[in-house]
C-alpha cells in the first residue's frame, strides 16, 4: 500500500482468521454450504454462451455438448476459487458489515473444511476440461486461475488493478466459450465485456466504499485508495466504454455484416447499461450485481430481450431496411 492509502488506517490483519469464530462448530446445514458455493453468481459464467450464440451454433448438437461442459466446468471453477478466497480473506470478512454473515466469516463452516471443498471443485472443473474440451480450453483456464491466485494474494489490495483483474475473468469466460467450439470472437465483443464488467467492478466498490464509511480499510485495503469522485467517474467512463464497444461489435464486426439484424440488439444493451448506472447512483446499488440482475426487472427484461433477439439476428431474419 502506498502512504497516503496506509496513513491513518486501521487496517485488520489477513494474518488474524482464527478468532472464536474459527472454532464455533455447529452442524452446518444445506443452505450454508450452498452460500458458500454462492451459485447465484453462475449468472457470470453465462458469458461462456457469448460466441455460441453469435456464431449461431445453436443448431449443433456437438457445440452444445461442448458449451454446457464448458459452463460446467466454469461454474466447478468459480465456485471452488470462491470458498478459497472466503478462507483466506474470512477475518477481513468479519470486518463488513455484509460479508460477515457468510459461512467461513461467522464460523458455520471452519476452514479446513472450507479449503478442502473450494479445491474439490477447482479439481472438479479442471477434470472436465482436460476430460472433455481441447487443450485452447484448458490453457484458458489455466490462465483464469492464475488470475484469481494473483488476484487473492496481491492485485485485491491494489486499486484499479483489482477491478481490472476480475474484469479479465469475465473476458476469459467469453474467450473459454468460444475455444470450447472452436469459434473465432471479435475482439470488440471481448472490449464490450471487459468495459462491462469493468462497470460492475467499480460500481461494486463504489458501494462498499460508501456502506463501510471510514472503517472502509478494515474489510478491503484498496478502497483507502479510491475517492467516491473517482469511482464515480470510473463508472461512468466504463459504463459508456461498454455501450460504444458493443455498438460497434454491432455495425462493423464480421457477424455484424454476415447479420444485419444483430443492430437492433443494442437497444437492449444500452438500455441495460443506463438501468444499471440509474441504480447505481440513485439508490447506492452494485453491491451483488447477480442480485440487480434477478432482482431488478427492467435489466432482467433486457437481458432476456438481447439473448431473444441476438438469437433472432443470428437466425437469418432479413430486414430490407438493414440490408447492407
Amino acid at each position: 500500500m502506498d502512504s497516503r492509502g496506509a496513513q491513518g488506517a486501521n487496517i485488520a490483519p489477513d494474518a488474524d482468521p482464527s478468532p472464536a469464530a474459527d472454532a464455533a462448530w455447529r452442524n452446518p446445514s444445506i443452505a450454508d454450504y450452498v452460500r458458500l458455493f454462492r451459485p447465484k453468481q453462475w449468472s457470470k459464467n453465462l458469458l461462456v454462451f457469448a460466441a455460441y450464440i453469435f456464431a449461431a451454433r445453436f443448431t449443433d448438437p456437438e457445440a452444445t455438448r461442448l458449451v454446457l461442459i464448458a459452463f460446467a466446468a466454469m461454474c466447478l471453477l468459480s465456485s471452488g476459487t470462491y470458498a478459497l478466497n472466503d478462507v483466506l480473506d474470512r477475518g477481513r470478512d468479519r470486518q463488513h458489515p455484509e460479508k460477515r454473515s457468510r459461512p467461513l466469516a461467522s464460523g458455520a463452516i471452519p476452514a479446513a473444511i472450507g479449503a478442502i471443498l473450494g479445491a474439490a471443485l477447482v479439481v472438479g472443473g479442471l477434470a472436465l476440461v482436460i476430460a472433455f474440451l481441447n487443450s485452447s480450453s484448458l490453457a484458458i483456464v489455466a490462465a483464469y486461475l492464475g488470475i484469481q491466485a494473483l488476484y487473492n494474494t496481491v492485485l485485491k489490495r491494489v486499486p484499479i488493478a483489482d477491478v481490472f483483474s476480475i474484469a479479465l475473468g469475465f473476458v476469459l469466460r467469453a474467450v473459454l466459450g468460444a475455444a470450447a467450439i472452436w469459434a473465432p470472437v471479435s475482439g470488440w465483443l471481448l472490449f464490450c465485456t471487459g468495459a462491462l464488467a469493468l462497470m460492475l467492478g467499480f460500481a461494486k466498490r463504489r458501494h462498499e466504499f460508501l456502506i463501510q464509511g471510514q472503517d472502509r480499510a478494515s474489510s478491503r485495503e484498496s478502497l483507502v485508495g479510491y475517492s467516491k469522485a473517482a469511482l464515480d467517474a470510473l463508472v461512468i467512463i466504463t459504463a459508456t466504454a461498454a455501450a460504444l464497444c458493443y455498438g460497434i461489435y454491432a455495425i462493423d464486426s464480421s457477424t455484424a455484416r454476415k447479420y444485419p439484424a444483430l443492430i437492433l440488439t443494442t437497444l437492449f444493451v444500452v438500455y441495460g447499461v443506463a438501468r444499471y448506472v440509474l441504480l447505481v447512483f440513485s439508490r447506492d446499488e452494485g453491491g451483488e450485481p447477480a442480485d440487480v440482475l434477478l432482482k431488478d426487472p427492467h435489466i432482467l427484461g433486457s437481458v432476456l430481450l438481447f439473448v431473444a433477439a441476438s438469437v433472432v439476428a443470428v437466425s437469418g431474419v432479413s430486414i430490407p431496411l438493414l440490408e447492407q
